[in-house]
């Protein structure tokens, strides 16, 4: 069986929220064009017909992939202000919600939370637990505020209790205007910002005083597998950032899952060797890539087909309850 851990769709009742926001990232309409704007930093297109679940549900035909995780990408509700995140969080959910009961053997739903209001964000955990969702969302940065800061704890320890797996993603980063030419947010800034967030839930001891919440991290784990061994060093030789933390970084790395959103083999080969088959994922990214090259690079891996089932779907099955 295979299970895209990571595929996305963008709802027309959010796009309405959006355009509300008082401040970027907003929607702007131009007749019937809708364009996401982060000021002067990003603006990107909304596509209708790029998040057409019947293009969705071709498309994962084409690819023989059996099931979709449906969540929303950029930009989150967590970004909006306090008012408008419960409605855009609530907005996500319930066309997901939609969908799934539409397609309940080909769609299961990771919700957004309004982690900008914690108490919110944990009455919204509740109500999609009760919905069958089967995990939660969690962007790089929360409206700015890091992922870390003290009054987001008790969404974590929620999860943890609910048994929810967080699925982390990127956003645009709050440095982005440093970065914002040459495409290189894109390109590069998405996945060093997503790495800093969970190097953040690492090094504050989230991990460690939540030893059974589960995380994905998408994108082979963005550039945190490539720098586990500097970071350990850090952490074990010059004794730094060890107040949190009882381990090396690299032992919470570990128990992390990762998706496997990557055009590289190399980088997927890495990221196997590093993790281990028990702790891959397979994702796409869809709709902004060609599904069956992904399934292709799975498929073409060195391994064995024992670690590929895993990789492709059984992993998936065992940590959402599928």
């Amino acid at each position: 069986m295979r299970i895209d851990c990571q595929s996305h769709i963008f709802p027309n009742a959010y796009i309405e929220i959006l355009a509300q926001n008082r401040h970027p990232p907003q929607v702007i309409r131009s007749g019937s064009e809708a364009v996401v704007t982060y000021g002067d930093v990003q603006t990107f297109r909304l596509q209708d017909e790029a998040y057409d679940p019947k293009r969705k549900l071709k498309d994962m035909d084409a690819a023989g992939v059996d099931m979709a995780l449906l969540s929303t990408n950029i930009p989150p509700p967590c970004m909006l202000t306090p008012e408008l995140g419960n409605n855009g969080a609530q907005a996500i959910n319930d066309a997901i919600v939609e969908l799934v009961d539409t397609h309940p053997d080909r769609f299961a739903g990771l919700a957004c939370l309004p982690w900008q209001n914690p108490d919110e964000a944990i009455t919204e955990m509740n109500r999609v637990k009760a919905l069958g969702f089967c995990g939660i969302m969690l962007y790089s940065h929360i409206g700015g505020k890091p992922v870390d800061a003290p009054q987001f704890e008790p969404v974590y320890a929620h999860s943890e209790k609910l048994r929810m797996p967080i699925v982390m993603h990127p956003t645009v980063p709050t440095w982005g205007e440093a970065i914002k030419d040459h495409w290189m947010i894109g390109m590069m800034g998405l996945q060093v910002d997503n790495s800093f967030a969970l190097l953040r839930l690492i090094l504050s001891g989230i991990l460690e005083r939540y030893p059974h919440l589960q995380l994905v991290m998408p994108h082979v784990g963005g550039i945190l597998p490539y720098m586990s061994g500097r970071i350990d060093h850090q952490t074990e030789v010059l004794g730094r950032a060890r107040d949190n933390i009882t381990q090396p970084p690299s032992a919470y790395l570990q128990r992390i899952y990762l998706d496997t959103v990557s055009p590289s083999t190399q980088a997927l080969q890495y990221a196997y060797e590093y993790s281990g088959a028990d702790r891959l994922l397979f994702g796409t990214d869809h709709p902004w890539v060609d599904m069956p090259r992904f399934v292709g690079l799975i498929e073409e891996l060195p391994i064995s087909e024992a670690d590929k089932a895993k990789i492709f779907g059984e992993n998936a099955i065992e940590l959402f309850d599928l």
